[in-house]
């Protein structure tokens, strides 16, 4: 007479034999998918930046990611949600980064020096910067991209503006409490410095750091050398 397993046993062979290899395989699939993804995101930053957003075919966003047509679409619905993402991975990560503040301890001067210089470094001379100058350019075309930038990037930066204008302000820092109403002033160098270095860089370089320290000593007034 054979022996019947017991449950317990029963259900140890279920939970070793059965479950137990599908874990591995839907790890890889995910890692999969994950790099498929970041690939496409990658190849739609070069043909936006190469094309414009307007020319560029998600054909050949495809091609250069090396995927089909298709699997795009497990991805993104469609061109405008795909640089949506691009702008989320791109460029969010380095707002969030910049608006940050640390706690009040330095001069209003020093934060927004180290604000503007991040943004610099971050942005101008990079893809970021090249992203930038492609919604700059076709935003008025695609209101919807601009509406979407305005929310996730632009808002964001110019709320950190006002908070620090108003600190500089409360403190007597900042004479002109009007500013506060303009926080675009602050950054005004910084947007000159990005559409700059794609127009004119050639015919005039642009330093970037000293137009930003002569514009902050309006502000502020010139700094005092001991």
């Amino acid at each position: 007479m054979t022996k019947k397993p017991s449950k317990a046993a029963s259900a140890s062979v279920v939970h070793s034999g059965s479950h137990m290899p599908e874990a591995a395989p839907a790890s890889n699939r995910a890692t999969r998918a994950a790099e498929r993804r970041a690939a496409i995101v990658e190849a739609a930053m070069e043909e936006f930046i190469a094309r414009g957003f307007a020319a560029t075919r998600l054909d050949d966003i495809a091609r250069r990611a090396g995927v089909a047509k298709g699997t795009i679409y497990l991805h993104f619905k469609d061109k405008e949600s795909m640089f949506e993402e691009l702008v989320r991975v791109v460029i969010v990560p380095v707002v969030a980064r910049l608006t940050t503040l640390p706690p009040p301890v330095g001069s209003v001067r020093d934060l927004i020096e180290a604000f503007a210089g991040n943004f610099l470094k971050e942005v101008i001379g990079t893809r970021r910067g090249d992203l930038v100058r492609l919604i700059v350019a076709e935003g008025p075309r695609f209101p919807s991209v601009a509406d979407f930038y305005y929310r996730e990037v632009v808002s964001r930066g110019v709320a950190a503006m006002r908070a620090l204008i108003e600190l500089g302000i409360a403190r007597g820092e900042i004479r002109e409490k009007d500013l506060a109403r303009y926080p675009q002033i602050l950054i005004a160098p910084a947007m000159i410095a990005v559409i700059w270095q794609s127009l004119f860089e050639r015919h005039a370089p642009l330093d970037a750091r000293d137009m930003l320290r002569v514009h902050l000593d309006l502000i502020f007034g010139e700094r005092r050398t001991t």
